[in-house]
This record gives C-alpha cells, structure tokens and sequence, in this order.
C-alpha cells in the first residue's frame, strides 16, 4: 500500500510541476470520501484534485463485498484530472468532471473466517472512479463551496465492486 501510495504521490507531483499557472485550492470534503481536499487549477479548462481521507463511512458502512462484508471506514486516495467551465458565461459558478485512480484500505470481513478468532483480514483494493459536479466561488474569490457525485468502480481486488461517489465541502482558494 506504501509503495502505491508514494507512487501515486510522485505522479501526482510531476504532473503538478508541468501545470502552467493560475492557483492553488485547499479545503476539506464530507461524504464519500471524507477528507482534505487539494485542488491545483491550470490553463483555465483543467484542474488535478486530489483527496485522502476515509472511505466507507457514510454511505458504504457495512455492505456486502466478495464473500464477506465490510463493517468499517477505511483510509482512501483518490485523484482526479478534470475540466471545467464556466455555468451561464458567470466566472461564480462552475461544473466540472473528470477520472482518475482510487486507492482504498479497509477491513474485510469474509464468511470463511467467522467462527475464527481474528475474524477480518487487511483489504487494499484499486480501482476508478469518475465525478462531476458543481463549484460556486463566493464573490471575494477565496472561497468556494462544491458538491459532486460519482462512481468508484473496483479493478483489484473484487473487479465491478460498485460504490458510490457523494460528497461536497469548502474549499480557500490560494
């Protein structure tokens, strides 16, 4: 999970040094996921959003997976490449959508191991995810408030494992 996570770091880092100008965003997101949020707008069409967090906490507490359950929120990474533009030719008001990796740690309850001492093993699972949703900047520009929604969709290691995408927050634009 270590070596994802840096590798997914490092990427997100070189991708960040060849954006070209405009600002940076920092705030925090409730939802799924949950957590703090770092946006890096670019060439006024595009923008790299990235969230760490937990996963599973709000929406997805205790659902079927596999051949078992998850009972639990986990730690989640989640980057996006996205566009966006401009609602009713206003620069307040914004959509945007875009993909990217998910990378999600969680407990994973199988039904092979209930009558077992220890009744969970470690899951780390990798997969897509897509979002689109709306930003409104407030009138002095710092600020923004956001709501999106998507899909998460599993490669590894459950493939087609669904899991929905809601989330909104706030964010201070640098």
């Amino acid at each position: 999970m270590k070596k994802i996570t840096l590798t997914l770091i490092c990427l997100f880092a070189v991708t960040l040094a060849h954006a070209q100008y405009d600002n940076w965003a920092v705030g925090f997101k409730l939802g799924e996921p949950t957590g703090v949020n770092i946006r890096k707008y670019f060439n006024n069409v595009n923008a790299i959003d990235v969230t760490i967090g937990s996963f599973g906490g709000i929406l997805a507490n205790n659902r079927e997976y596999r051949r078992g359950n998850y009972k639990n929120t986990g730690i989640s990474f989640q980057a996006h490449y996205l566009w966006h533009n401009s609602l009713f030719n206003s620069e307040l008001a914004h959509i945007y959508y875009g993909f990217g990796p998910q990378v999600n740690s969680r407990r994973y309850y199988p039904d092979n191991l209930q009558n077992q001492q220890i009744k969970y093993t470690s899951n780390i699972s990798l997969g897509g995810s897509g979002i689109g949703g709306f930003e409104y900047f407030l009138p002095d520009g710092r600020l923004s408030i956001f709501l999106e929604g998507g899909v998460y969709i599993e490669l590894l290691p459950g493939p087609f494992f669904i899991s929905p995408n809601v989330s909104g927050g706030v964010r201070l634009n640098l």
